[in-house]
């Protein structure tokens, strides 16, 4: 059975999840890095929030982990190298607090247009400063929405109902999505000219840190409001401060900030600042959902493989894992055949799609491919690290999705490319099972079995006959046997053999004693 360990606070209803889902699960909370550290060699999952660090000195002693959740969006607390360098699939849960987080945004921007802290403390205090609060209405102003992703679709969308003019900044943004969300699309230096209100929704990653800095806020209109409920960094607190204390920037909400937890900063008891503890996930509503997420996505990954929201590997949704599945068997079959099969150092792996399976994401296919090649020579190879190993052996990784017509309706082939050899492998399915169908030059049909022999033999009478009577001396069964060889009466051919029982190295090596045969490999899958 699976075992998870839920190692930050969270909704009782991911420990209720993975108990349903057959998983066990412990709720240890507040370790120490030492103490996680300790325990963690027990967990195949782990799911977290922002306290727990997954250190790469945690991953090292993470010996049967498989998969780290974030129950949220933001993963700076998880090492992702050393994870992928571990073979550990991370992932978060970007949807769950999506809601939450925009609607935080919004109500930031309302405080910001009437002052509402200020003159709530100035209320509280007796004071009656009808006058000193002077607010701006939010109809027809211009908002800059910097990402319209996911949150930041959300917010665009209740910006549109306020009769907001918005105008959107995204690498990803197509002109056809923004006439969808009833925006215009502008470059950043449109938007940092033209908004009036600027509200920010991307990953801090080098492109986007400090992108509110003295230069962007130059460009800026006078009086312009800038509000961050995404990730601290993104605004250069300092550049912020010279802006607010000139009146450049007419008021500032932040939720997020670059060092936290803030319990100082040199913005607070700015009297143009608004500021909350990083509140933007922080309803009861938002804490369901990611605990939910979390558990959701990982009992569907270690039950059924299922990879959903994850960073450091194609993902895989439930919708499309029945429809993937028999093409990855197919996939993992052919890449462990010819892995087992080859002996050169690998120069270039080129992995192929033709047919109905083109239609479909092949990039989960072309990882378990490549994993089951390189399984026979490095231990500790998966679907996760695959990529990386691969780069680090001087490997080059190709896959290529072909419109050629096939002989069938569907085609996977690998050719891996050595320094002395070139060996080459094709397969379909036929009933969803995965077939074999060229081996190098040879053409056959194949189906695999757990124990199956490769035979290389010179295309001469009588071999069949002297594997058959030696199989039978030494009881051991045939349950098929294929036969192929090389086009134009080349004089090589391939067997292919499966067999009920496990077969000796001292057989194995009087098979290749016989009369033509010039290789033998037992095949295990």
């Amino acid at each position: 059975m699976p075992k998870v360990l839920i190692s930050d606070k969270m909704s009782p209803l991911a420990a209720q999840i993975f108990k349903d889902k057959n998983i066990e699960v412990d709720v240890k909370t507040g370790l120490s890095p030492n103490e996680l550290a300790e325990i963690i060699g027990d967990y195949d999952g782990l799911a977290i929030r922002s306290s727990t660090r997954v250190t790469s000195e945690i991953l090292a002693q993470a010996k049967k982990l498989k998969v780290i959740a974030r129950a949220g969006i933001g993963v700076d607390n998880i090492d992702q190298n050393a994870a992928t360098d571990h073979g550990v699939i991370v992932m978060n849960t970007p949807f769950g607090n999506s809601i939450t987080t925009a609607e935080h945004a919004i109500a930031m921007m309302f405080s910001l247009a009437r002052q509402i802290p200020q003159a709530n403390s100035s209320t509280h205090a007796g004071k009656w400063e009808k006058s000193k609060f002077m607010g701006t209405e939010l109809t027809s102003k211009n908002l800059g929405v910097i990402g319209c992703g996911n949150i930041g679709s959300i917010v665009i969308k209740r910006a549109v109902a306020l009769q907001m003019k918005v105008l959107g900044y995204d690498p990803y943004l197509t002109e056809a999505r923004a006439a969808e969300l009833g925006i215009k699309k502008v470059s950043l230096d449109e938007l940092f000219t033209q908004a009036d209100f600027i509200t920010l929704h991307v990953p801090l990653i080098e492109s986007t840190k400090n992108i509110i800095n003295k230069e962007t806020i130059a460009k800026m209109k006078d009086g312009v409001f800038i509000i961050n409920c995404a990730r601290g960094g993104l605004v250069n607190e300092a550049d912020l401060k010279i802006a607010l204390d000139s009146g450049k920037v007419a008021g500032a909400a932040l939720d997020v900030f670059a060092i936290e937890p803030a319990t100082e900063n040199i913005l607070f008891n700015h009297d143009k600042l608004i500021c909350t503890p990083h509140l933007g996930a922080s309803t009861n509503e938002a804490q369901e959902n990611v605990a939910v997420q979390v558990a959701e996505q990982i009992a569907n990954y270690l039950n059924h493989n299922i990879i959903e929201n994850s960073l450091n590997i194609p993902s895989v949704s439930p919708e499309d894992a029945k429809a993937l599945n028999p093409y990855l068997k197919l996939g993992e079959a052919l890449g462990s055949f010819i892995g087992q099969i080859s002996d050169d150092r690998i120069k270039k792996i080129k992995i192929s799609y033709q047919g109905k399976v083109t239609k479909l994401n092949t990039k989960p296919i072309t990882a378990l491919t490549l994993k089951s090649i390189l399984t026979p020579f490095i231990e500790e190879v998966n679907i996760v690290n695959c990529h990386k190993i691969a780069a680090k052996k001087s490997i080059l990784v190709e896959d290529i999705i072909s419109n050629e017509r096939s002989d069938y309706s569907t085609f996977l082939s690998i050719d891996i490319i050595g320094e002395h050899n070139h060996t080459h492998i094709a397969g379909t399915l036929f009933q969803d099972e995965a077939r074999i169908v060229a081996v190098n030059q040879v053409k056959l049909e194949a189906s695999l079995s757990p124990n199956l022999l490769f035979i290389k033999n010179e295309d001469k009478p009588g071999l069949i006959g002297e594997l058959g009577k030696f199989l039978g001396d030494h009881n051991i069964n045939i349950a098929n046997f294929h036969l192929g060889r090389e086009p134009n009466k080349s004089g090589s051919a391939i067997a292919l053999i499966a067999i009920d029982q496990d077969i000796s190295n001292a057989n194995i090596a009087k098979i290749a004693e016989m009369n033509s045969v010039t290789e033998v490999k037992i095949l295990k899958f």
